[in-house]
C-alpha cells in the first residue's frame, strides 16, 4: 500500500527520483473565448509518436528550506515525489511532480495532489497552479482529470533557447 508522507532530512535522498522518458503523442491547443478556457487535443500519427527524458534535477533539500517536498512510499521505496512551493498569491505552486514509471497508472500522481491541496489548506492557500508544456499531453491531461482547469498560457516562456516553439499551459486547482 503507497503511503504520502512528507520527506525529511532524514530520507532527504529520497527528492533524487531520476526523470523517466515519457510519449510524445501529440499536443494541447488551449482556446480562451468568451472568458473560458478550452483545450483541444492535437494526436500525432503514430510514426510521429517519440519518446522524451526530461533532464534530472539536482535538488538541494538544504537550499529549498522553503519547499515541501512530499515522498509517495510503497515500504521504504519513494515511488513518487511532489514539491510545493509558496506562491506569490493564493495558489501554493507544484513546482514539480513524478512517478516512478513501474508505479504510473495507480492513482499516485492524483494522491500526492490530495495531499499537496490538504497542505495548501492548512498554509491558507485556496489552491494549487503548475504548469506543463503543450506537446507533453500525458501531463496536461493527467492534470486536467485530476481537478485543475486551465488558467494561462505562456507563449514567450522558450523563446530564445532549444525548445523555441513550444508554450506552457497554466493550471490551477482549487482546494474543496
Amino acid at each position: 500500500m503507497i503511503e504520502i508522507r512528507r520527506i525529511d532530512a532524514q530520507h532527504k535522498s529520497d527528492i533524487h527520483i531520476p526523470n523517466e522518458p515519457f510519449p510524445m503523442f501529440g499536443r494541447i491547443l488551449p482556446s480562451f473565448h468568451n472568458g473560458r478556457w478550452a483545450y483541444e487535443l492535437e494526436r500525432y500519427n503514430p510514426e510521429n509518436v517519440i519518446e522524451m527524458t526530461f533532464p534530472d534535477e539536482h535538488y538541494d533539500y538544504e537550499a529549498m528550506q522553503d519547499s515541501v517536498f512530499l515522498g509517495a512510499y510503497d515500504g521504504t521505496n519513494c515511488a513518487g515525489l511532489a514539491i510545493l512551493q509558496p506562491g506569490f498569491f493564493k495558489y501554493m505552486y507544484l513546482y514539480d511532480l513524478k512517478v516512478k514509471k513501474e508505479y504510473r497508472r495507480q492513482h499516485i500522481g492524483r494522491a500526492l495532489i490530495e495531499k499537496a491541496k490538504e497542505i495548501a489548506a492548512q498554509d491558507g492557500y485556496c489552491g494549487l497552479y503548475t504548469q506543463g508544456q503543450d506537446d507533453n499531453p500525458g501531463a496536461c491531461l493527467f492534470y486536467l482529470h485530476s481537478g485543475f482547469s486551465i488558467g494561462g498560457l505562456d507563449t514567450n516562456v522558450y523563446r530564445h533557447t532549444k525548445q523555441e516553439g513550444k508554450a506552457d499551459i497554466l493550471f490551477y486547482c482549487e482546494i474543496d
